[in-house]
């Protein structure tokens, strides 16, 4: 799928961000005028326009932050990659739709009590990184969970698509009643189904508890799922004979990625860095991790001359050459085209290395794994959920082998 069409517009603008021209303020519907703009609270990740027939994968994660929810957040850091891979493999209408994700805590005392304990630490954005340099800035602390305010929240903030045919999920997850708070479950649940928003709930603990503190009935007051958790459950990393050649791919992955403009460099080292975070959970994370950096989700315009050129070529060509990365200063037009189609290349061929190997090693843990019984943890419940969901919306799902 085209990251742009000819109804749109985008340039670069000052080497950093693509600018949408003509925007209008305030969330708008797509139609061939209008282009994605958000008010957000945090600096944006850029945001490419797609064309109008773009399908579209919402999913906003409202964590509960609170002092007993660390096995929550460290499931969320390790198992957020899991995710991503299995949205990668949606399909509507034989395209990739878009995926976007956004991200709240809540419940936690070190948040404003005017907010109602409650902070927007990322709006919906298809940028990963930032997703997972977010989760792993979480920390817990005390405080009260205020599940129906957050909810609200959520739907009032975000940009939500106004289009029937596109998923739009809130996943929410902690431990204390439902029912907390000034704002009710009820009215939140009212609000998410006039703009066709689906609340499913993560309960951390027993199932008959969550039923009776509400959580279920949180769920299924705007047609979602009620799931529960083991937050204290480890996922099981079964080992496969691919697993270091996927790895040293990922490492020759990162040297195809070149920033340009003031917050290049920073971008590219945040891509380790979010490498380093993924392992230091399990050799599982880390090769989630890699397995999406090898799928169309995976984009980075806003810094990476090689995702930039795809996008708006001539902008990367014409850039001012102090913008450019040191390997690029000094090229004429022809030079730099000729490098970035090279590196371009060069990623291709490493992330079908990448795909080949982790369809081999998908195969070969499916087989080990199949005896063992299923953990109750995030990914699992989550994924099984999205994937159900997206499937009542008319989305389908790539079987690899």
């Amino acid at each position: 799928m085209s990251r742009i069409s000819a109804i749109f517009k985008a340039a670069l603008c000052t080497g950093v961000a693509f600018c949408a021209i003509n925007a209008h303020a305030g969330p708008q519907p797509r139609s061939d005028h209008d282009v994605k703009m958000r008010p957000h609270p945090i600096p944006a990740p850029v945001v490419i326009p797609a064309k109008r027939d773009a399908h579209y994968i919402q999913v906003a994660l409202l964590l509960d932050t609170s002092n007993s929810m660390d096995g929550l957040i460290n499931q969320a850091k390790s198992q957020l990659w899991s995710l991503v891979n299995e949205l990668s493999e949606a399909r509507r209408d034989g395209h990739t739709p878009h995926v976007e994700l956004a991200l709240y805590e809540y419940g936690n005392d070190n948040l404003s009590i005017s907010s109602g304990y409650i902070r927007q630490v990322l709006p919906l954005t298809t940028d990963l990184d930032s997703v997972s340099e977010a989760l792993f800035a979480l920390s817990t602390d005390g405080g009260s969970e205020h599940a129906g305010q957050v909810i609200d929240t959520a739907l009032t903030e975000l940009e939500w698509s106004k289009f029937d045919n596109d998923l739009k999920l809130i996943i929410i997850a902690g431990n204390e009643p439902f029912t907390q708070g000034p704002v009710s479950y009820r009215t939140a649940c009212d609000h998410a189904r006039r703009g066709g928003v689906v609340i499913d709930t993560i309960h951390c603990g027993n199932s008959e508890q969550g039923i009776r503190s509400k959580w279920k009935a949180g769920a299924e007051c705007s047609g979602g799922v009620y799931m529960t958790i083991d937050q204290d459950a480890k996922s099981v990393h079964i080992d496969s004979p691919y697993d270091d050649d996927i790895l040293d791919l990922n490492k020759r992955l990162n040297s195809t990625y070149m920033g340009y403009g003031a917050q290049g460099r920073e971008k590219a080292a945040r891509q380790i860095t979010q490498d380093s975070n993924a392992g230091s959970y399990s050799k599982g994370s880390a090769l989630s991790r890699a397995k999406s950096k090898s799928s169309s989700l995976y984009k980075n315009e806003s810094w990476d001359v090689v995702d930039a050129y795809e996008v708006a070529p001539e902008a990367i060509i014409t850039m001012e050459a102090d913008k450019l990365p040191d390997e690029m200063k000094g090229m004429d037009a022809d030079a730099r085209r000729d490098f970035i189609e090279g590196k371009a290349a060069e990623r291709a061929q490493i992330q079908s290395q990448i795909k080949a190997l982790e369809s081999k090693r998908k195969a070969y843990v499916s087989d080990k794994r199949k005896d063992m019984a299923a953990t109750q943890t995030l990914d699992n419940v989550m994924v099984n959920a999205v994937k159900r969901q997206a499937a009542e919306k008319g989305y389908s799902f790539e079987v690899t082998q």
